[in-house]
């Protein structure tokens, strides 16, 4: 539920603090008071599209913050992406400077437009005043028929995106197959040239990290003798020669200190430093040992070494890449031959996209089940409400026209509706009047929006075309859908407003300075009266127009 609306430099609005209750709350004023700029600053709020041409002329930044209470959903979605608050509900925050940039905020954190919508699908469900003439579309009337399917049945959502998917793939194996019927020979020749570069280096077998081991090998092959002559020098001046070798002379000197140190023990500490140096100096003769027996001069090792590296050169100019390389490229080329084998066996591409058309043809047939299901309930409720709305022996009803199979399915949605009793159905785009259309508008709208779990319901002008009985019954439909949820309705019918539990009067009015400004006010009783009475009667409220707008009032 909507709880609070603050909106700040948004178009002609200076500063507006709203509060809303439960219920059916209304919203009226005159023509371009700026009833509906309120939706528009929702909306904003709510991750729509926003631009410098929405900051207040003169203001640096237009700031619309939305405070909603939660449902399990949306709490379970703010925990999920860590924007949960210690205090509960939902501070969806836009602002927007006047060079068009824009910040997001949920709860403080700063998020991305598509985070709001997405969790503002959760709170607010908008039905717009131009909704009627959407209606008339056919992928309009089919999403809003796979729209009630995905309320009662979360899983069918994933359905209606799981068609489009499997037509995709299937429709890519057609074209594949397609595509080798008509290049056949070109891909023959493109099979050759792959299947002899992969035989060849087949043959060379390149393995991973290879040229980097060898080029170590044939380093330390080519330089055998220097190895050996510089590690056994080093040998011998530590352990093995005859002029006093290193080793020797320290473990001397650390002796004799050691005798030293009975005489005076602060000479234990130049002994603590010589001897560990004596230790390292005996490991690195241990090492040099080990060094030298391995190091071997192998004169045919390093000839085929250096074979090796001349044929792992030569291959890598061949086809254009390091040596380091030649691994990736060889399983690089083998994976196209095997894809370029896979995309020459016709047969074995039928076989594919006969099964990729089953996997299809299967969802797409489970989608329709639903669509045909959905499709006669909400048949009967329309009819149903049309009957409330002055439409006496009218009739709705939802045709599944079978069609090609495509990425929505194997038919096409088609809204029919009969003005009459004993007509016919027709398509709605063909029979339907201004003021009819209006109304069986209205009622899909009624309808979708008891099937939603969406807490918070907004009607702009969705009674625009209707008056007289009518749009007393309209009324009631909204006060009575106010019962289960939160409803605002922006409205310029008094038989509409008379029937909410909040009424918000919108006006223009300027500021000191000559600017034009929006207001809003929350009417008590008396105020109803005056604002009903206007709507009934215009510039002039009478005594009469004022009765009557009590009447409605107490209706």
């Amino acid at each position: 539920m909507l709880r609070t609306l603050t909106i700040r430099d948004f178009v002609i609005v200076d500063a507006i603090e709203l509060e809303f209750s439960n219920g059916f709350t209304v919203f009226t004023g005159e023509t371009g008071a700026g009833k509906s700029i309120l939706i528009d600053a929702l909306q904003l709020a709510l991750g729509g599209r926003g631009d410098a041409s929405m900051v207040r002329e003169g203001a640096a930044k237009a700031d619309i913050t939305a405070d909603f209470a939660l449902t399990a959903a949306a709490t379970a979605w703010l925990e999920a992406n860590e924007f949960a608050s210690e205090e509960g509900g939902a501070l969806l925050r836009r602002v927007i400077d006047n060079a068009g940039r824009s910040k997001a905020y949920i709860n403080g954190i700063s998020a991305t437009a598509s985070q709001l919508r997405e969790l503002g699908e959760m709170l607010v469900d908008i039905h717009g005043q131009h909704a009627h003439q959407t209606l008339l579309k056919p992928d309009a009337q089919r999403d809003l028929l796979d729209n009630q399917i995905a309320v009662r049945d979360p899983e069918a959502r994933a359905e209606v995106v799981e068609v489009a998917s499997l037509y995709r793939a299937w429709r890519a194996l057609v074209r594949q197959r397609e595509e080798y019927e008509t290049n056949a020979k070109n891909v023959l020749i493109e099979r050759e040239r792959l299947e002899w570069q992969v035989s060849e280096l087949d043959k060379l077998a390149p393995k991973a990290g290879e040229w980097a081991e060898i080029s170590n090998e044939h380093s330390r092959l080519s330089h055998a003798a220097s190895l050996l002559e510089g590690a056994q020098e080093a040998l011998n001046a530590l352990s093995e020669s005859d002029d006093h070798p290193i080793l020797s002379q320290l473990s001397s000197l650390n002796a004799k200190l050691g005798k030293l140190v009975d005489v005076d023990v602060q000479l234990q500490a130049v002994l603590d430093c010589m001897e560990p140096a004596r230790i390292q100096l005996q490991e690195a003769v241990y090492a040099l040992n080990n060094y030298i027996d391995k190091v071997e001069l192998d004169p045919d090792r390093l000839r085929e070494v250096d074979a090796r590296m001349e044929a792992l050169h030569s291959a890598a100019r061949k086809y254009r890449v390091t040596p380091e390389e030649l691994h990736d490229e060889h399983a690089a080329l083998a994976a196209k031959l095997r894809q370029l084998a896979d995309a020459t066996d016709i047969e074995g591409l039928r076989k594919q996209e006969d099964k990729a058309r089953a996997a299809y043809m299967e969802v797409a047939r489970r989608l329709s089940q639903r669509r045909e299901k959905a499709a006669r309930e909400l048949g009967t409720q329309v009819t149903s409400a049309m009957q409330e709305l002055s439409m006496s022996g009218g009739s709705f009803a939802v045709a599944l026209n079978a069609a090609e199979p495509g990425a929505h399915g194997l038919e096409q949605v088609e809204f029919l509706v009969a003005g009459h009793t004993g007509v016919a159905p027709r398509p709605l785009a063909k029979v339907a009047s201004g003021g009819e259309l209006a109304r069986i508008s209205l009622a899909i709208s009624v309808i979708t929006s008891n099937a939603t779990t969406v807490p918070t319901l907004i009607f702009d002008e969705v009674d625009t075309g209707i008056g007289g009985g009518v749009a007393e019954v309209v009324g009631r439909l909204l006060k009575r859908l106010g019962q289960q949820r939160q409803v605002l309705c922006v409205t310029h019918l008094p038989q509409v407003a008379s029937q909410a539990n909040q009424h918000f009067q919108v006006a223009k009015g300027t500021t000191d300075a000559g600017r034009t400004v929006s207001r809003i006010d929350v009417l008590d009783s008396r105020a109803r009266v005056e604002e009903v009475a206007r709507m009934l009667g215009g510039i002039e409220i009478t005594e009469t127009t004022r009765k009557h707008a009590r009447e409605l009032l107490a209706s």
